[in-house]
């Protein structure tokens, strides 16, 4: 099979619930496969979010009886596409919620599940406080998996700031990293393209991050530049600052030429911990 593939990123606003989720979401795909793409993905919390005081109440419901879910898997079969669903709110542990992406196929079956690993706890001023964790409760494995021109690695939003996940997926065999975020404006601004082609470069590997645009409801803003970024770090497609759909064609031999070229993956050292040797000293 060829391994080049059309890659479409849906930059969809963040939606209160579950019907205006979906309408934004199929809107944009219909376009995206009019466009003749034929892997679609779509961005974090694609399923609805709503933030209030730092927190995320983003509305949940079980895989089985998920609305959003279930609409995709529909359109990918009707339509014959994969599909990346960003992330969804799911049922966690006591009264949690997991914020947990898909791969969707072409028949409209789930390949894959990957439940985010790094909740995004963070404090940008005195009146910008973020608190994933006070709602969601993290994940703990890495996922991988087979599509049909090569493989990918889940990651969502938070984790592009922790590189070892992405070395690990690689060198387990991911030559497409997934991102989709909800990315804020402030820290996109100063960090997004940035983090994205650092990761893409490292691993000699395409990113797709698919990130929401515009203002989130009950407080904050989504950054937007859904990017596709090639394994030498060149910016493929951008997404903008307004809502629609980024395409790109990718070829993951690609992927084989840059890692041919510079064969870091296979260049790890062993060598002793700063950590371990600064415990020793004390």
């Amino acid at each position: 099979m060829s391994r080049k593939v059309s890659v479409a990123c849906l930059q969809t606003r963040p939606m209160p619930d579950f019907d205006t989720a979906i309408d934004e979401a199929l809107r944009l795909a219909r376009e995206a496969v009019d466009k003749g793409a034929q892997f679609l993905s779509l961005p974090e919390y694609c399923g609805g979010l709503k933030g209030e005081g730092g927190l995320f109440y983003p509305p949940k419901a079980p895989e089985n009886e998920h609305p959003v879910l279930n609409a995709v898997r529909e359109f990918a079969k009707a339509n014959d596409v994969w599909v990346q669903i960003g992330s969804i709110a799911v049922p966690g542990p006591g009264d949690k919620t997991f914020n947990r992406g898909f791969v969707v196929d072409n028949q409209g079956a789930i390949r894959s599940r990957y439940t985010k690993i790094h909740l995004f706890d963070i404090q940008l001023s005195e009146t910008e406080t973020y608190l994933e964790s006070g709602v969601i409760s993290p994940g703990d494995e890495a996922v991988i998996v087979d599509l049909p021109w090569g493989r990918l690695g889940h990651t969502i939003c938070y984790d592009l700031r922790f590189p070892h996940l992405y070395r690990d997926l690689s060198k387990a065999g991911a030559e497409i990293l997934g991102a989709p975020a909800a990315f804020t404006k402030k820290t996109g601004e100063a960090h997004w393209h940035v983090l994205n082609r650092a990761r893409a470069i490292e691993n000699g590997a395409f990113m797709v991050s698919t990130c929401a645009v515009g203002d989130v409801p009950g407080g904050g803003a989504a950054y937007g530049h859904s990017l596709i970024v090639g394994p030498w770090g060149e910016v493929l497609a951008d997404g903008g600052n307004q809502p629609g759909v980024a395409m790109a064609a990718i070829d993951l031999d690609d992927v084989v030429a840059a890692r041919r070229k510079i064969p870091a993956l296979s260049h790890d050292r062993p060598f002793a911990s700063a950590s371990s040797r600064q415990s020793e000293v004390a």
